[in-house]
């Protein structure tokens, strides 16, 4: 079935043709009046950053009720998850083609990858929206304000937000299809010197549904169990210096089935998780606050145990821990220029029972946001990071964003150098091959690009962007099975693609939204690469339809997928998707709600051979005072 004919992909790109054509003719002021952080490490206006950066605030989270972060994740342009199977299962999450090796994932400022996995990258299957604010995704290659594995992009997971004076609490509680409950609570508040925390507790149990597909004749249901504890906090201790700190715990249980070329039943298979993060800094200010240092450290400790009989009985229990130090100055030169300087230190290491290793990285960067002119932003930044194992690596990074508040309309792009270091598995890999490790490793390389328009329109109640990207990497580290070694190929890889988005506020009560994604990937010999849709839209309605009611609705189309077989690429199915929430407020701080996923009843896959739920629904309440 092909659900995007070239007339349906015209009629999504109409609005954007539209608005092009009107925007001259309706002047509006360009005051977007957001504050992200991940673009430049610092509170920035979105309106003067060159660099794309979406967000999802704590009203979107609370629009939908979704369970986890990667289900609002997949609704931005330009990012898509495959899961093998339901909720808890593992997860490859992408963006702008590159999967999640090449994304850093912060959580309060901690990252939380797992430098024990082949490759570093996070495990976003696991990451609850229990008590989160705010969600970043900021795109391309960031390399240089965040080291290695920012290839992709970064995303920035916020529980502090911009809480008013007092403390207040949050109880939530759902149930619903799948032997599914979830429930959270918790708690945040402010002072009236500018101190803040946020403290929440969250559990998520569910019977789940068969990982294999249950087309298959795969009937055995896979649990899942997962209890997040997260703590932040920034006390200011008079009127030079703040205190910050952060914990996040997550232990998770996870069943799962045998993989291969046909995934299959195994109710013995599980796999436990336990990760314990922790972040802790201070800044200062002085200057009337034009000059402000943060030194921070962190830690990051995953452990696992998976067991299965797939071959015979048999326990994998790698563990790991990344230590790491951090620097960042900044100072307001004047009006027009603000200088930033940092330096990080950081130790990975991992041991899984059969091999283990460790390494060090330090890198240092500069970067300079100039504004020349009224409406004109600039940054150029550079870093060069040292490594223990293979070397030097510079990487650098410039950004342009124009105003023009006549027309309401803002042209920004981007530019810059990323890398991937070998992973501590990567380098340290020798059970059984004839080679041993391979002392030979560098870094994977990438040089991305993008440019793009955003308007606003109607007094602000229509805004609208479109952008073009292109993402190259190379020096690939792959993996030989003749060998079982690691090994640098050759060529490059190569992503591009259109992302464009409208949002508009119809009236005071409906507000809809609407989000294009096309992505070519390609590998160095011109094959696609997987489980990355060529064609991904989004469409959103949330009203206010009386008094105490809201609605939300939510359909997302995904066409021309390919995934792998024994080695041969097989496409996917397209499929729609429809989700929607009705909630009624009984009285001021509850909400009452019943949400359903997939409504459609799709049957579809996202991992060849693995199964997706069905049509669900779910009924719960919050409850906040």
């Amino acid at each position: 079935m092909k659900l995007l004919s070239k007339s349906v992909l015209l009629r999504a790109a109409s609005p954007l043709v539209l608005l092009a054509a009107i925007s001259t003719a309706q002047a509006e002021t360009f005051d977007i009046g957001e504050i992200v952080v991940t673009p430049n490490r610092t509170k920035s206006d979105k309106a003067k950053v060159g660099s794309v950066v979406e967000t999802v605030s704590r009203k979107d989270i609370d629009a939908q009720q979704l369970p986890t972060v990667q289900e609002f994740l997949a609704q931005e342009p330009g990012v898509s998850i495959s899961t093998q199977g339901g909720v808890g299962q593992e997860t490859t999450l992408v963006v702008r083609g590159a999967d999640k090796k090449y994304v850093k994932t912060l959580w309060n400022g901690i990252d939380i990858s797992d430098t024990s996995a082949p490759q570093v990258q996070v495990s976003p299957e696991h990451l609850l929206t229990g008590g989160v604010q705010s969600i970043e995704i900021l795109k391309g290659s960031q390399s240089t304000l965040y080291g290695a594995d920012a290839v992709a992009g970064v995303i920035g997971i916020s529980t502090l937000g911009d809480f008013e004076e007092g403390i207040r609490y949050i109880v939530s509680g759902e149930a619903g299809s799948h032997g599914t409950f979830r429930g959270s609570l918790s708690a945040h508040g402010a002072a009236a010197d500018g101190s803040r925390f946020a403290a929440s507790v969250t559990g998520l149990t569910t019977d789940g549904i068969s990982a294999a597909d249950r087309r298959n004749g795969n009937s055995e249901r896979d649990g899942y169990d997962n209890v997040t504890v997260s703590l932040a906090g920034e006390k200011v201790l008079d009127q030079y210096l703040t205190a910050f700190a952060s914990l996040l715990y997550i232990d998770s249980r996870t069943e799962f089935d045998d993989g291969g070329v046909a995934p299959s039943d195994n109710s013995d298979n599980v796999a436990d998780r336990r990760q314990l993060a922790g972040r802790a800094g201070i800044t200062a200010t002085s200057l009337d606050g034009r000059l402000r240092n943060t030194a921070s450290v962190q830690i990051n400790d995953i452990t696992r145990r998976s067991f299965t009989t797939t071959f015979g009985p048999f326990t994998f229990a790698p563990s790991s821990l990344r230590q790491k130090g951090d620097w960042l100055t900044e100072y307001e030169l004047n009006d027009q220029v603000t200088l930033q300087a940092g330096a990080d230190y950081e130790r990975q290491s991992f041991d899984d029972g059969f091999s283990g290793n460790e390494i060090w990285i330090a890198g240092g960067w500069g970067q300079i946001i100039y504004t020349p002119m009224e409406h004109l932003t600039l940054t150029g930044a550079v870093r060069h990071d040292e490594h223990g194992d293979f070397g030097g690596f510079t990487t650098w990074r410039t950004t342009a964003a124009y105003l023009i508040s006549d027309t309401g309309t803002k042209l920004r792009g981007s530019v810059g150098t990323g890398f991937r270091a070998p992973s501590p598995f990567e380098l340290g890999y020798d059970p059984f091959g004839p080679l041993g490790p391979n002392p030979d490793l560098r870094p994977e390389e990438s040089f991305s690009w993008d440019v793009g328009v955003d308007q606003t329109l109607l007094d602000g109640a229509l805004t609208a962007s479109i952008t073009y990207f292109e993402l190259d990497t190379d020096n690939l580290i792959d993996y030989d099975f003749i060998t079982d070694s690691y090994f640098q190929t050759t060529g490059t890889t190569k992503r591009n693609g259109i992302e464009a988005q409208v949002r508009y506020a119809v009236t005071d009560w409906i507000d809809v939204t609407a989000a294009y994604t096309f992505t070519r990937a390609n590998n160095p010999d011109g094959t696609r690469r997987v489980r990355v849709p060529r064609h991904d839209i989004v469409l959103g309605m949330f009203t206010r339809p009386a008094d105490n009611w809201t609605t939300s609705t939510t359909v997302r189309i995904v066409e021309d997928t390919v995934d792998t077989v024994g080695g041969a690429l097989v496409p996917l199915d397209d499929y729609v998707l429809v989700n929607a929430k009705v909630g009624y407020s009984p009285m001021e701080g509850m909400e009452l709600y019943v949400r359903g996923e997939n409504l459609l009843d799709e049957k579809y896959q996202v991992v060849r051979g693995y199964g997706t739920p069905g049509a669900s629904v779910y009924g719960g309440f919050v409850h906040q005072f």
